[in-house]
């Protein structure tokens, strides 16, 4: 299990340290709000698409495709959307329940999940978490886009409205514009997936050190009742939720294992980037992520030695 602590902080560690280094360069005014609109608006127009559509892209979708697994996490993923979209509407206030339903259900498993998975299991937690990553993208873009469109102070509600935004959606347009590529495994030029790569790299770092700019005490004081009711929906209620179903519908040892890591991964950076692009309430989504990442040191690792106490994995 120490071992498993030694592995979370790796991968979280290098997470803080970018959303500190935005921070400092904010005080420093290296950075300021233009450059952080400016950046923001980059990863979520071209650099985080770009990542996306590479990690499907080079997902072996032929091996590991279990029909089951990838069913289950979806039926859940949207089970675990409806109950955080429904409890903030019960205690939120109406232009937070955007923000605060995706905080709680968008996890990032691209970084901490994935490597987790790796981490844990070697060859079949990476080709299992890799088919399961082009499925959680596709879901987590769709069902965030819906919430904020409704949500967006900016953005029409009706049915079409809400179509048109998920259609036209960067994130969704990369993963959309990826799959039959890996499903046909249509050969690109190595030059032009090198200059993809350049590109994609970027996306992490500009959006952790946007996050960062955009952390304030007070900011953190105005959003910490609501921050940390989203982050405890994201860290203790869904994950147990999630995984106690996939139990009882018989997964067990590494299969049950990987979708707990998925569903308790801390939120996705990505969700400050999209409720920047709608205007929405961006300080807040900064607030869960910071929250979740740091805790998810402690749930994850709990989780993973309760699983083996009780002889699940």
């Amino acid at each position: 299990m120490l071992a498993v602590v030694q592995q979370t902080l790796v991968i979280t560690a290098p997470v803080f340290a970018m959303l500190f280094l935005g921070v400092g360069l904010k005080r420093l005014g290296w950075i300021d709000v233009a450059f952080i609109n400016t950046a923001s608006s980059l990863v979520f127009r071209g650099t985080m698409p770009t990542l996306l559509f590479l990690g499907i892209v080079k997902a072996d979708l032929s091996t590991a495709l279990q029909p089951a697994l990838l069913g289950y996490f979806v039926l859940a993923t949207l089970l675990c959307f409806l109950i955080a979209w429904g409890w903030a509407i019960w205690r939120c206030p109406r232009v937070d329940r955007g923000i605060y339903t995706q905080g709680a259900f968008r996890g990032n498993n691209g970084i901490v999940g994935l490597a987790l998975a790796t981490s844990m299991y070697g060859d079949y937690g990476l080709s299992v978490g890799a088919v399961l990553g082009g499925v959680v993208i596709l879901c987590y873009n769709t069902l965030a886009a819906i919430v904020l469109a409704i949500y967006s102070p900016e953005s029409k509600s009706d049915p079409w409205a809400i179509g048109r935004s998920i259609l036209s959606n960067p994130l969704i347009i990369g993963v959309l514009a990826a799959i039959p590529i890996a499903y046909w495994q249509l050969a690109l030029p190595s030059w032009l997936l090198t200059s993809a790569e350049y590109f994609a790299q970027m996306t992490l770092p500009l959006a952790l050190i946007c996050i960062g700019g955009t952390l304030s005490l007070a900011s953190l004081r105005a959003s910490s009742g609501t921050a940390i009711g989203s982050s405890l929906m994201k860290l203790v209620w869904l994950p147990l939720l999630a995984t106690l179903g996939a139990w009882l519908c018989g997964f067990r040892d590494a299969d049950l294992a990987i979708l707990f890591l998925y569903f308790a991964s801390p939120t996705a950076a990505a969700s400050f980037v999209m409720a920047r692009a709608v205007n929405g309430n961006h300080q807040l989504a900064a607030a869960i992520i910071v929250i979740t990442t740091l805790g998810a040191v402690l749930t994850i690792n709990i989780g993973l030695l309760l699983l083996q106490w009780v002889g699940w994995i």
